[in-house]
This record gives C-alpha cells, structure tokens and sequence, in this order.
C-alpha cells in the first residue's frame, strides 16, 4: 500500500527531501548543473521506496523535479543578474527553440516508458560526468556558429532533451557554450534563465501527459507531485543565491571533480535500475 510508513521513515523521507533541495539549489547557483541533476534521481528512489511502480516514478521524479526548477531558475537568475552575468542576446536567439523543444519533449514523454527517461537520465549524465571531470575544457571554436538555423537546433535539442532528463538548462547549455569559448560565468547565468525557459512549458507538458494516468501519490497534478514541489522549492529557491555566491568566489574545480564521480554513480544507478 502506498505511503503506509511509519513516522519515524516519513520525518526521514521529509528530511531526505528538503536536503536533496538544498543541495540541488546550491548546485545550481553554483555550477549551472541546475539541481533537477541531483533530484530526479532522489525522487525515483523515494518513489519506488513506497512501491510506486518504476514507469510512474520515473516519470514522477522528472516532472516534479521540473516543477521545482522554476522557483529556482528564478532565484538563480536573479543572482547573476545583479552581477552581470546573463546574457540577453544569447537569451533571444535560443530562447525560443529552447522553449519549443521542452513542451514537444514534456507532450512526448506520454508515450515514452518509463526506462526510456531513466535511459536518457543516465547516458546524458555519465557524457556530462565525463565532460566535467575532464581538467581542459574542450573549444570547438572562439565564437557560437554564425547560422541561427545551427543555433536554433542546438537550442531546440538542449531544451528536448533536458525536458526528458527532468534538469535545467545548464546541465547541457553551459558545457555547449564553453565548446564555443563562451565565458563560463556569463554561461552559468544565462543557463539559469534558460532553465525557466525549460521547465515551464516542460511542466506543463508533464501534467498534460499524466492528467488521466492512474497509479499517481496523492496530491498530483498530472504527472507533478505537489507535495514533493512544495517541499524542494523553497528550500532551493533559497539556496540557489548562496551557490551563486560561491560561484564568484572560489574555483569549483575540486567541488566539480567530486559532483562528477557523484553523477558518473547515479547515472550508471540509473541505467541499472
């Protein structure tokens, strides 16, 4: 039976929940990972720890994940706005795309099984495990290719695939832009706006797709727990502009050698599960 704890598990799950939120926050202020990075994977586990089966948590854990993305998208965005950080122009030519890829990507994952979201969860993060353990960054070239049809589709595949994934857009935005010799602190910032950009056409596309599906944790919208958002977003709403902090005041290359081996793990979990 669904949530038949006992106390002490739930305050522990609680507990789990709002320092999986933190965490995530922190992140993204920090690395411009985005923190749905950290807790699609929590949640999925936490799913199937009540004996939700796999397919709903899975789907579950990236929709609400996204949901929680949106209040701190906003705080991180506000942070490195106030420092400069976010660029507009980049906002305008992949913005768009952005935004169409994560609804066509939130209306898919209707007809996509639940290992196949745990599959892209897990591929895409062991590339970006790799990529940010890697001590040089990789330049493909000094500027973002002249054509906005180039633009426009690596937009529209950033914004796709993070949908899928359940993570904001800097999981895939900032390690793009540096392949192009882009500033990594104006590509933390703008992937901050571009995660709102994400999630909410995502969110709406996950609840569309879960409106009528059983087997749901009370408290849903759609595929969107409520209660799992209600707890993880403020807490990374908070956090967010600490990570932001931080992010201007210390070199993160061993804080990013160790959030590597973390999501190398989760990923090959994920894959497993």
């Amino acid at each position: 039976m669904y949530l038949d704890l006992d106390w002490p598990e739930v305050v522990a799950l609680v507990a789990g929940v709002l320092l999986t939120g933190s965490i995530g926050g922190i992140l993204a202020g920090l690395l411009g990972v985005g923190g749905g990075i950290v807790v699609v994977p929590v949640l999925f586990w936490l799913m199937e720890l009540l004996d939700f089966p796999s397919d709903t948590a899975s789907h579950l854990a990236v929709a609400t994940s996204l949901a929680t993305i949106i209040p701190t998208s906003i705080s991180s965005m506000r942070a490195h706005a106030k420092r400069g950080t976010v660029d507009t122009g980049l906002l305008k030519l992949w913005g768009p795309l952005v935004f169409l890829g994560a609804l066509i990507g939130g209306i898919l994952s209707r007809y996509i099984p639940g290992e196949g979201l745990r599959a892209v969860f897990g591929v895409v993060g062991i590339i970006v495990a790799v990529n940010m353990a890697i001590p040089k960054t990789l330049v493909l070239s000094d500027h973002l290719p002249a054509s906005r049809i180039v633009n426009g589709c690596i937009a529209g595949v950033i914004g796709f695939i993070s949908s899928l994934m359940g993570i904001g857009g800097g999981t895939l935005s900032v390690p793009t832009l540096s392949l192009f010799g882009y500033p990594v602190h104006k590509a933390v910032g703008t992937a901050a706006a571009l995660g709102l950009l994400i999630a909410l056409p995502a969110v709406a596309g996950f609840i569309w797709a879960g409106w009528d599906m059983p087997e749901r944790p009370p408290l849903s919208l759609g595929y969107v727990n409520l209660a799992a958002v209600a707890l993880i977003a403020p807490v990374s709403f908070l956090c967010a502009p600490l990570g932001a902090r931080l992010a201007h005041a210390m070199n993160a290359r061993y804080l990013k050698m160790a959030f590597a081996f973390f999501l190398f793990v989760t990923a090959v979990r994920m894959l497993m599960s």
